[in-house]
């Protein structure tokens, strides 16, 4: 059973909570002086983020082995830490037309708490587990616990809760005396230091963490092949801009004049990846089609299948 003791010694020991030499007199600053206070306070984050690198590394190849036997990451936190990863989560559809529960934003509070703060609702240990559970969280699935103090209950009773199912769990904590780090696989120690305004983690701890969240996701999704050369090819054309930006990938990826990319946008279904391999090699949606799913994803695994198909005898 998870112990959610918390005492003010423990507090005085936690990074998150400990005052800023370089922001003690921010009271007495002019607007431009507490500017360049923050400012560069938040000069060191991605320092802070670098090196993890290796840990945030493991675990994205992680999360690819899971996506690619059909399971979901799941982020999970309270307060500023759950708002972030239910926004990394609900950009990934758009952005790389994938299914909306393929990465899942669980906070503390449920939907209200996205608006308006709950604080109380990081306590809720067994509410950690029941949006779990309620999500149809499994073994095949990757959980990671978002909290910058690393003491949440709420999110520590779902860590448990996944691990006990054999999921991989992974961190991401502030504190180097984190909690979560007892029971995840993948320690994440974004160590950004105090912050200008004692405790108000939405700042340096929320930008390091938002920083990894997308590098998760970005990661996984070039990995699964979302992503050709540098361009999102796997977006989905909901709107205006959106179809108007997949006529110009479709252009970018292949070098062809605006009509052949509109032509092939809509022969394609205003599948932009198809599109492209139907230009690139000349084919129609069909087989297109057939070409991705056996090169399992990616463009250029596509065009290597249908070199090698092509040097058959």
């Amino acid at each position: 059973m998870i112990d959610v003791t918390l005492t003010q010694d423990m507090l005085e020991d936690f990074t998150t909570e400990s005052r800023n030499e370089h922001s003690t007199n921010i009271d007495q600053a002019g607007t431009r002086e507490i500017l360049a206070i923050i400012n560069n306070e938040d000069k060191t984050v991605p320092f802070a983020v670098e090196r993890e690198l290796d840990r945030i590394s493991a675990l994205v190849d992680d999360v690819v082995g899971s996506f690619r036997k059909g399971g979901r990451l799941f982020y999970i936190g309270a307060g500023t830490s759950g708002r972030l990863g239910v926004l990394d989560a609900s950009e990934c559809p758009p952005t790389y037309g994938v299914s909306p529960t393929m990465v899942t934003g669980l906070i503390a509070g449920g939907l209200p708490a996205l608006v308006k703060s709950i604080e109380g609702a990081e306590d809720d240990h067994e509410g950690g587990v029941r949006d779990l559970e309620a999500a149809g969280f499994s073994a095949v699935d990757v959980l990671v616990g978002i909290t910058a103090s690393g003491q949440a209950p709420y999110v520590l009773g779902a860590m448990e809760k996944a691990r006990d199912l054999g999921a991989v769990v992974a961190a991401i904590s502030c504190n180097r005396g984190s909690r979560t780090f007892q029971y995840a696989k993948h320690h994440i120690l974004l160590e950004v230091g105090p912050e200008v305004v004692t405790g108000s983690t939405r700042m340096k701890a929320g930008t390091a963490q938002k920083l990894v969240l997308n590098m998760i996701t970005t990661a996984a999704m070039v990995r699964i092949g979302k992503v050709y050369h540098n361009l999102m090819v796997d977006l989905s054309p909901v709107n205006r801009k959106l179809i108007e930006r997949s006529k110009r990938l479709i252009r970018q990826a292949t070098d062809c004049g605006l009509d052949e990319a509109e032509k092939a946008f809509e022969a394609s279904g205003k599948k932009p990846k198809i599109a492209i391999l139907m230009v690139l090699l000349g084919v129609d949606r069909e087989e297109a089609e057939r070409l991705e799913k056996k090169g399992g994803g990616p463009i250029a695994a596509a065009i290597r299948v249908h070199r090698e198909e092509g040097e058959k005898p």
